[in-house]
């Protein structure tokens, strides 16, 4: 049985208005992202499959179509880590992360910075997904790399990407569901890819 979809609004919003997610406060680089020990990760964009053997959990790279949109399937863990690098082969990619707000007291464990690298001209949309009872409710919230010319630099992502803002209750007002929240099931971010050949997310404890 195919699973019903609600698809909310794919927006960008200023989520600081509806909800506070702190985080702490750290120096940054040239580069826009905080200093110090972090882990990266990045999406490339192919415009190939790949074919062979990715499960091994090696390595800090996940593989995408240069165009279209892929399920990145996201499992709790004690550290980061890529367990499933292919995300080219029908079946999605799958990365595993610890719980960032286990309270949803809009305090995180970990914060999250994004840029767009690679030639200029490509983008991409993430946007964090879950379902519940076979039906697919996407964040009204994502992120938006896009890869212009000259310097890229960093931007804080963590609420847009480690959370998910929908009206479950159907009140018309958003609630805010931190990844892994047992209110939904199968977290997972929704990868749509437009020529970005190169996404860099780097995971930075707090």
């Amino acid at each position: 049985m195919k699973r019903a979809i609600i698809y909310m609004a794919v927006v960008t919003v200023a989520i600081g208005m509806l909800f506070t997610v702190k985080t702490k406060a750290a120096a940054i680089t040239g580069n826009g992202a905080p200093n110090g020990a972090h882990y990266n990760l990045n999406i490339i964009g192919v415009s190939k499959d790949k074919t062979a053997f990715m499960d091994s959990g090696i390595g800090h790279r996940i593989f995408v179509p240069l165009s279209g949109k892929i399920k990145i399937n996201l499992l709790p863990g004690a550290d980061f880590a890529v367990l499933d690098a292919n995300g080219t082969d029908g079946n999605g990619a799958t990365f595993s992360l610890p719980n960032p707000d286990p309270d949803n007291d809009g305090v995180t464990s970990y914060t999250v910075w994004a840029r767009a690298l690679g030639k200029p001209g490509g983008k991409s949309v993430t946007t964090p997904c879950a379902y519940l009872d076979g039906v697919e409710y996407c964040s009204t919230s994502n992120v938006v790399l896009v890869r212009d010319k000259g310097k890229s630099s960093f931007t804080n992502v963590t609420s847009q990407l480690l959370y998910v803002y929908i009206d479950l209750d159907g009140d018309g007002v958003e609630e805010r569901y931190p990844l892994f929240d047992s209110a939904l099931q199968d977290y997972f971010w929704s990868y749509d890819n437009n020529g970005l050949k190169l996404a860099q997310f780097r995971f930075y404890q707090n």
